[in-house]
């Protein structure tokens, strides 16, 4: 029995070896080495004040490992990220990709190439919220009774102006405003309810769409607002006129003229008030103490409830010597 198993050993251990072999060929074939290219979403790590603006949501990543292997993997087990800790603002800056596979056997022979991207500064500003809105014809709005509420406009006591917190890049931020835009014309007393809130900056309306790491965020996007509409006309020329002095000139002494400049102002406000004034008349002039020609600033006393174009008015008055009347000694 032995003799058997000894006889032409050599022989019997080389058909044993090649067994082995065709085994492992035919193996080979069943389950060869892959090569495979998955694309699989990029995760960012970034500080608190960074913002990436338009950053690549996905990268391809190259694996290899042996067929049965590969197709398991896909973007459960195969991640890639990139750390944005130590980033700087810049328009092209260069940021790192890691990739690595959660399944054994499966390799990433080579990281994917680095990326370029937009780096901002987070900020966070809070804006009120203008209302464009505009009057029916014959009607003229307000503007003091003109309100975007971030309540419900129709509920008593809730009608205060609204402002948006706003959060994302810096360079969004330069002249940003929130504006909601009245659907249709006001007329009387209205509550417009659900108005779109629409941001804009110095390069026009500001495009939220874009992808920024963090998101972009906007705490409210639509308001109530009211509006308060008249018929009539909300502005007005009126003239000004000066008042009697308060104390003429002295003795000896009389005014031959008076130049008031502005000859006229534009007064804006609520129409019931405006439709009542004709003129303003100025302040009286104390010329106690002129004996020749004198020139004063006075303000313009605006009516309550109106506003004018101008805040002072120049009042020149020409005195001379009353041939009629002797001097005061």
């Amino acid at each position: 029995m032995l003799s058997w198993i000894t006889n032409e050993w050599r022989l019997k251990l080389l058909s044993l070896g090649l067994a082995v072999l065709v085994l492992g060929a035919v193996a080979f074939s069943q389950n060869p080495p892959t090569t495979r290219q998955v694309t699989i979403p990029l995760s960012y790590t970034v500080p608190p004040n960074i913002v990436i603006i338009n950053p690549p949501p996905r990268i391809p990543v190259t694996i290899t490992g042996l067929a049965d292997v590969i197709q398991k993997a896909d973007a459960s087990n195969i991640i890639a990220s990139v750390d944005a800790t130590r980033a700087l603002p810049g328009s092209a800056v260069k940021l790192n990709i890691q990739a690595r596979s959660l399944i054994q056997n499966v390799n990433i022979p080579q990281q994917p190439a680095p990326i370029a991207v937009t780096v901002d500064t987070y900020q966070t500003v809070t804006l009120p919220v203008q209302v464009n809105a505009h009057a029916a014809p014959g009607w003229n709005l307000d503007p003091s009774k003109t309100i975007a509420s971030c309540t419900t406009a129709s509920v008593p006591g809730n009608r205060s102006p609204c402002k948006v917190v706003f959060s994302g890049p810096v360079s969004w931020e330069t002249n940003l405003k929130a504006v909601a835009v009245l659907q249709g014309t006001a007329i009387g007393v209205q509550d417009s309810l659900n108005q779109s809130v629409t941001l804009a900056n110095a390069n026009g309306t500001l495009d939220l769409s874009i992808r920024t790491v963090p998101t972009t965020t906007v705490d409210v996007t639509s308001v109530d607002i009211h509006t308060e509409a008249v018929q009539g006309t909300t502005s007005a020329p009126v003239a000004l006129v000066d008042a009697q002095p308060s104390n003429p000139p002295p003795q000896g002494y009389r005014v031959t003229g008076i130049a008031i400049t502005p000859q006229f102002v534009t007064i804006t406000g609520d129409p019931t008030v405006i439709q009542r004034v004709r003129s303003i008349v100025l302040p009286p002039l104390d010329l106690s103490g002129s004996t020749s020609d004198a020139t004063f600033q006075v303000a313009i006393p605006y009516p309550v409830g109106v506003s004018g174009s101008v805040a002072n008015a120049t009042v020149k008055i020409s005195i001379s010597r009353n041939p009629n009347v002797s001097p005061s000694p």
